[in-house]
């Protein structure tokens, strides 16, 4: 069992910048992949990031490519999402998630939220013009 916990969300302006955070708790936060997902108001839950269990290997949505960094720290045992140059369309509920690297499929930096096995509770990211 993992325990996630966002946070660093909150309001900024459209150009402006957030480091969100998820902290695990539970297992050791090494052997899992972790993701960030959003949800925007009437919208389906979408991929933005991903990393692999070293964070040897990361992916990205086009949307976010090039504006926002995703990284970790196993010593931590968090991963943060870097966002810079932030848009009106990034406004969402940012939820971390964990899938245990060895468990089928095995897909290093997972970009399908059927493929994690533990969410967090998100965090509000709110962007305006």
């Amino acid at each position: 069992q993992v325990q996630l916990v966002e946070s660093g969300g909150g309001l900024v302006q459209t150009g402006g910048s957030l480091r969100l955070s998820c902290a695990a708790s539970g297992q050791t936060f090494s052997t899992y992949a972790m993701g960030w997902f959003r949800q925007a108001p009437g919208k389906e839950r979408e991929f933005v990031s991903a990393i692999s269990w070293s964070g040897g290997m990361t992916r990205y949505a086009d949307s976010v490519q090039g504006r926002f960094t995703i990284s970790r720290d196993n010593a931590k045992n968090t991963v943060y999402l870097q966002m810079n140059s932030l848009k009106v369309e990034d406004t969402a509920v940012y939820y971390c998630a964990a899938k245990y690297h060895l468990r089928p499929p095995i897909v290093l930096v997972p970009p399908s939220s059927d493929l994690y096995h533990y969410w967090g509770q998100g965090t509000q990211v709110t962007v305006s013009s």
